[in-house]
């Protein structure tokens, strides 16, 4: 495992952090044996970042209950309070409370503000989270303070230069290269000698498992052999200006390829071809896709029960690869639940919580018209007949 020393907290920290909102699941629950095992053999190889946060449904719980087993003085905790469970200074000291109670520890590692804007953060100020932050510094409590970003890059700026951060988190891989906060702000911020968390580094799995054929093809036929995977983390670390890379890891064998990959790596050893490769992979990625959708689910719950980021991820996969199971299976996914597109009643409650300013109701409007047509909705009878049998 590679690590990095960050300049302001002067922590040695892994390249590859791992993210803790897409535990593995059994029966629509946490699996809590299966997340033991990938967590504790992540540490075992030498992952020592671990990223989780208040609204990520029983992650606190869960990744508390593991480190409490010898465990916790070997890592780092990055956890995040919430703009919109915060009304005063006394909401965020008892979520913060409750944080601590959850990862069952005395002191937090890294904590961030969520997703914060422009205009969170002025109303965080007025609040006087600045004087929280410094009383929980002064009592050990919070080592490092930072927050984490999906807004325009003017905006981030602003935050960057209102305050002596330690560390910012931040969407990138090679498609948002220029989208949000992009190169540009990257760099920016390491000017100020903020450290750089990466999160999104393989867009909730579309740098897998959305690629086109010709995507597939141009890095099957490419000399060095790497999976889709490996191309989009070494195209992250070849930066010398990131710290660490955030994987939403949830299979043992996700883990040790990132492991791998995160113990091999060297900034700026891409050659001319490989960026080449990945520009080629940039560009027909981005000519492909539909909704440019995470799957990150800020979005949720909708008031309707719409299953927004699912939606998008079937109708992503129509445009991208064809075929008619698409369409249907998309449909045994929502139907029982009435969690369909056209369920939405425009509310546009969804639009202002996400973080990739979407126009989530004119895509669920393409979604209805392209996956829920009579000819798809006839399908699915028959497919659910069969499967019954």
């Amino acid at each position: 495992m590679k690590y990095k020393t960050m300049n302001k907290t002067g922590d040695e920290l892994s390249i590859l952090g791992y993210g803790c909102m897409r535990y593995p699941r059994k029966n629509g629950m946490i699996d809590f044996e299966e997340t033991k095992n990938q967590v504790i053999t992540a540490i075992e190889n030498g992952v020592n970042y671990f990223d989780t946060a208040y609204i990520y449904p029983q992650s606190e719980e869960v990744l508390g209950k593991i480190l409490s087993d010898g465990y916790r003085e070997k890592v780092k905790i990055a956890t995040k309070s919430h703009i919109s469970r915060v009304k005063n200074i006394e909401d965020m000291t008892k979520i913060f409370q409750k944080q601590l109670k959850r990862l069952q520890t005395d002191y937090i590692d890294y904590y961030l503000l969520h997703d914060v804007t422009l205009e969170d953060w002025e109303n965080f100020k007025d609040m006087g989270v600045l004087y929280f932050i410094k009383n929980e510094k002064e009592n050990g409590k919070i080592r490092h303070f930072g927050f984490s970003f999906h807004g325009n890059l003017v905006n981030f700026k602003k935050i960057v230069d209102d305050y002596d951060w330690d560390m910012i988190m931040i969407q990138y891989n090679y498609i948002d290269e220029n989208y949000q906060v992009g190169k540009e702000g990257l760099d920016y911020a390491t000017s100020k000698n903020v450290g750089i968390m990466i999160m999104e580094p393989l867009r909730g799995g579309m740098l897998i498992n959305k690629l086109s054929k010709e995507s597939k093809k141009l890095i099957e036929d490419f000399p060095i052999k790497r999976s889709p995977a490996e191309w989009a983390l070494r195209w992250l670390w070849n930066d010398e200006n990131i710290d660490v890379v955030i994987s939403g890891m949830n299979k043992y064998e996700d883990i040790m390829e990132n492991i791998a990959i995160a113990s091999d790596v060297e900034p700026n050893s891409l050659n001319e071809d490989e960026i080449s490769l990945i520009g080629k992979l940039k560009n027909n990625f981005r000519d492909k896709i539909a909704v440019d959708c995470t799957g990150c689910g800020y979005c949720l719950p909708c008031p309707h029960g719409v299953d927004i980021p699912l939606s998008f991820s079937f109708f992503n996969d129509k445009v991208l690869f064809g075929g008619f199971y698409h369409p249907v299976f998309y449909l045994m996914k929502t139907s029982e639940n009435k969690s369909y597109a056209s369920a939405c009643l425009k509310c546009g409650v969804c639009e202002r919580k996400c973080p990739q300013d979407i126009r989530i109701m004119k895509e669920l409007d393409n979604v209805k018209s392209k996956l829920e047509t009579f000819r798809y909705k006839f399908l699915y009878r028959i497919a659910k007949l069969m499967f019954r049998r």
